[in-house]
């Protein structure tokens, strides 16, 4: 098998299966980087004022096509949690209104829709989706039994973060529409793992990182807004684009493309992310994104063997992570959304392993959520399962 870990410069001392949680940039991405920044640096102001719109432009076209969305609604964010608080803080809400979420909720996410219901006296209503779960409309019967004539918005998301399925978003999406709700897709982990067609869609919003498994630096992520949203629609930072003259592009173009003097690089290189990425086989995008899906299925399927325990979900609803129950309970509380079980720490110190363990929904459940990317192999499952028996055993 091809190993294409040479396009990386991960530590080659740890097995990494976490690819889920902050992405890793390929060496030709971070090169490709390291010469917009050398441009940048070289005259600032020229680049800032003068090159920066057209080459903004770009790649957002860029993105656009691989997405299949119209570039108008299209802006790039720094984080997929950045574009759920631009949506939220620019809606207004009453006293009353219901803002719908799951329990599978990312909780950077579900901080801000607590933040925004809390200030305009509204109220969050947090839909218990069952995990483990067999079937893909467990999801969606229990997110449309939960609308009420007062739900005004429904943040979903695409992939869930701690549990690793792929939900189905675009018959979620169809049943909340027809009930009058304006849904926002948390799709963190969707770009580049799944494909996209946001036309096809029809969610009235939709964020994602690029970060991760489109593999760009970090700090790369967009927001799409459909076009009856876009004039209400605005940037957590308001800067200049405020009172732009908008004869020459729309109001959400000027505000969303400068939000003050940052680092626009990471932006800059996703065309290359989507060219590099694409080449790396044969058959492009597809096989690449068939790839990932297969082997983060083997790999869950040697480690729920070793462990002796049962799949959570069918393989249809895993892209490429997956969660796998321990079958060993940890009552112990982290004392922080950062802290790191002992059977991780474990893993890390002892095994070489960088894998995340998360409890959910609650103490005492443990579980362990790998990821695959094309430089990871079989292999690294291997030794997870034998570093997960030796410290259950020990």
């Amino acid at each position: 098998m091809q190993n294409f870990s040479h396009h990386w410069s991960l530590d080659p001392s740890i097995t990494f299966l976490n690819h889920g949680s902050f992405g890793a940039c390929p060496n030709e991405v971070l090169a490709t980087q390291t010469m917009l920044r050398q441009e940048l640096e070289r005259e600032p102001v020229r680049f800032m004022v003068q090159e920066l719109p057209d080459l903004l432009h770009q790649a957002i076209s860029s993105l656009a096509t691989f997405i299949d969305a119209d570039s108008d609604g299209l802006a790039f964010v720094t984080n997929a949690t950045t574009g759920v608080n631009a949506v939220l803080r620019s809606m207004h809400f009453d006293p009353g209104d219901e803002l719908l979420c799951t329990n599978h909720e990312y909780n950077a996410c579900k901080n801000a829709l607590e933040y925004v219901a809390k200030r305009a006296r509204a109220s969050v209503r947090v839909v218990d989706i069952p995990f483990p779960l067999t079937d893909p409309s467990e999801v969606t019967e229990a997110i449309i039994q939960a609308v009420s004539p007062k739900t005004k918005l429904a943040l979903i998301d695409h992939i869930t973060s701690a549990t690793g399925l792929l939900l189905p978003i675009e018959q979620i999406v169809t049943e909340l529409k027809r009930r009058d709700v304006k849904v926002l897709v948390d799709g963190a982990h969707a770009l580049g793992m799944v494909p996209l067609s946001l036309r096809d869609l029809g969610a009235d919003f939709y964020t994602s990182n690029a970060h991760k498994w489109l593999c760009t630096p970090k700090g790369t992520a967009f927001l799409w807004v459909a076009e009856e949203h876009r004039s209400w629609v605005r940037p957590a930072v308001i800067s200049h684009g405020a009172n732009a003259p908008t004869s020459q592009q729309s109001r959400f173009r000027w505000e969303f493309d400068w939000q003050g003097t940052m680092d626009p690089t990471p932006w800059l290189c996703v065309p290359k992310a989507i060219e590099f990425m694409g080449s790396l086989m044969p058959g492009g995008w597809q096989e690449l994104r068939r790839k990932n899906h297969d082997l983060v299925v083997r790999g869950r399927d040697l480690i729920l063997t070793t462990l002796g325990t049962k799949a959570p979900c069918p393989s249809s609803m895993l892209g490429a992570i997956a969660t796998i129950p321990i079958g060993v309970p940890c009552a112990e509380k982290l004392a922080d959304h950062f802290a790191t079980l002992p059977l991780q720490q474990a893993l890390y110190t002892k095994h070489q392993i960088q894998v995340p363990l998360h409890q959910f929904p609650a103490p005492p459940h443990q579980w362990v959520r790998i990821s695959a990317q094309v430089y990871n192999q079989i292999e690294d499952y291997e030794k997870l399962a034998a570093g997960l028996r030796e410290e259950i055993s020990a």
